[in-house]
């Protein structure tokens, strides 16, 4: 297992549930992180709990394309080339068909696909210098079995799976790692604007999607994980 001490880790999506609690984890392992979000205090309360430098947060919505150049040039300058890049960002929209409209479509596209896109062409050519590093996407349970009602939320996930397999051939002379996360239902405010009857108790707490995203930043050197899935047991789907 590769050691954390010292790594550089870019996290998208840091003030989210599971974000915020793998950078809490990262950081008692001793990585260096970078973090980014939409909103800016809800960062800046994160570093500043965590005693990490204002330099090292940057507020940026990822389905910006100019939001995330400034937001990588600043991880550029405070930080450095990202060994890791961690993308636990996006938006959930369930609905049915009859009821989605096309500005929702479009919206889950651009953040969550599009999003990933442009995260990955601003930090991808660093890795490429170093030919080295580890990128981690989580498109979730929905990215590879889809369910009723998320059309939209499952052609973004379906999407990134599918751009980061391309991606992948490209890096073959290469040590880098591509990681794709599959998480089933996980406890967080991800349900809470969706018209839907879960069962939040049977769900992963968001502290063991957090840990589940920590294992896979400390893969064998001479190794990768390609995908992992994690799901509550009532929700076994693959």
């Amino acid at each position: 297992m590769e050691k954390l001490v010292g790594k550089k880790i870019v996290i998208a999506g840091a003030t989210g549930g599971i974000g915020s609690q793998l950078a809490k984890l990262l950081h008692q392992s001793g990585a260096e992180l970078f973090l980014t979000g939409r909103n800016h205090e809800k960062l800046a309360a994160i570093a500043t709990s965590m005693g990490i430098p204002a330099t090292h947060i940057f507020a940026a919505d990822i389905a910006d394309s100019a939001a995330v150049q400034a937001m990588s040039d600043a991880a550029f300058s405070s930080l450095g080339i990202p060994d890791i890049l961690i993308n636990a960002a996006g938006i959930g929209i369930i609905k049915p068909i009859d009821q989605l409209s096309i500005e929702e479509f479009t919206q889950s596209l651009q953040t969550n696909l599009i999003g990933s896109f442009l995260l990955v062409k601003a930090f991808l050519p660093g890795m490429k210098e170093l030919k080295k590093g580890l990128i981690i996407n989580i498109p979730g349970v929905l990215g590879k079995v889809p369910m009723a009602g998320a059309a939209a939320y499952s052609a973004s996930k379906y999407g990134i799976v599918g751009m980061m397999q391309s991606i992948r051939e490209e890096l073959k002379r290469t040590e880098i790692r591509i990681t794709n996360l599959f998480l089933g239902g996980v406890d967080s405010p991800f349900w809470d604007s969706i018209d839907l009857k879960v069962q939040k108790e049977k769900m992963i707490r968001e502290e063991e999607a957090a840990r589940a995203i920590w294992f896979l930043c400390q893969q064998p050197a001479g190794g990768v994980v390609s995908e992992m899935v994690l799901q509550p047991f009532n929700h076994q789907a693959i």
